[in-house]
Parts: C-alpha cells; sequence; structure tokens
C-alpha cells in the first residue's frame, strides 16, 4: 500500500484519473482531463495527495489542510464528519464519493479499504484497471457502468 495515495478525503488516489495519467504517462488522457479541469496537458500530473508531486487543484485542498491542522490522517478520522467542507465539495460525485468511501476506510483501516478501492475501479470484463468516472475500460474498449 501506498500511503502517498490514501487521500485525507476518502478519495483514494490509485483510481484519480489524474494520477493514472501521470503513472502511465498516458497522453490522451492529460489531454482530455487538462481540457476537463482548464489546465496544460503537462500541468496533468500526480504522484498521490500526500506525496511531494501533487496536481495543482490538490495543492489547495482544504480538507488536506484540515487534517493535517487536527493532526489526523483524513476525515475518517475526525469527530466532525461530515463537516461543512465536506458538504461544500464543488464536484457532486465527488462528495458522493467521500460521503460513501470514509465510513468505509473508518470500518476496514487504510490498507483493506485501499485494497477494495483498487478492486472497485477493476473492468468486469477484462479485469484492468480503471480511473474513477471511467466511462470505458482502457484496454478491452467496453463499456462499464459508472465504477464504483
Amino acid at each position: 500500500m501506498k500511503r502517498e495515495l490514501n487521500a485525507p478525503c476518502g478519495l483514494y488516489c490509485g483510481v484519480c484519473g489524474v494520477y493514472v495519467a501521470s503513472w502511465d504517462k498516458n497522453r490522451k488522457l492529460k489531454d482530455k482531463l487538462a481540457g476537463a479541469y482548464k489546465v496544460k496537458p503537462e500541468e496533468i500530473e500526480c504522484k498521490g495527495c500526500l506525496s511531494d508531486e501533487k496536481f495543482v487543484y490538490c495543492r489547495v485542498c482544504g480538507i488536506r489542510a484540515c487534517s493535517t491542522e487536527k493532526g489526523i490522517d483524513g476525515c475518517h478520522s475526525c469527530d466532525e464528519f461530515p463537516c461543512r467542507q465536506i458538504h461544500d465539495f464543488p464536484i457532486p460525485a465527488g462528495k458522493a464519493e467521500i460521503l460513501r468511501s470514509v465510513p468505509e476506510r473508518k470500518k476496514l483501516g487504510d490498507a483493506k479499504w485501499a485494497e477494495a478501492e483498487r478492486l472497485r475501479y477493476t473492468c468486469p470484463h477484462c479485469s484492468s484497471n480503471l480511473f474513477r468516472g471511467a466511462k470505458r475500460c482502457g484496454n478491452c474498449k467496453r463499456m462499464v457502468s459508472d465504477a464504483g
């Protein structure tokens, strides 16, 4: 388990499109994500929320800053979850994922939670890894119901 992929908010970085595009050096995916995030393709780089090489939006994440200030690993360790920062999360699908994921992480612990998240985003047709939000498997090209 790579600790730097266990984002405090509960969004597992190992299935994030930005992380996957960085890791795979996938130019096509980087171009697509750059348009979605309104950044340059070369800015689609990340090694995980807790790494020194974070995506531009992750660098200014209030949830990560809150966890750091409180001296906790993340929302799963916080008595105030779900707080205003979660309620105000700007991406509805991300907010729903956080609300689903955080209780699971609290129940399973970091290692089992990370493995469960990885398995959750696996193609049901060919068992390739998917990224969160993928509509089609990059390997077998078959449609996948919203992974997750």
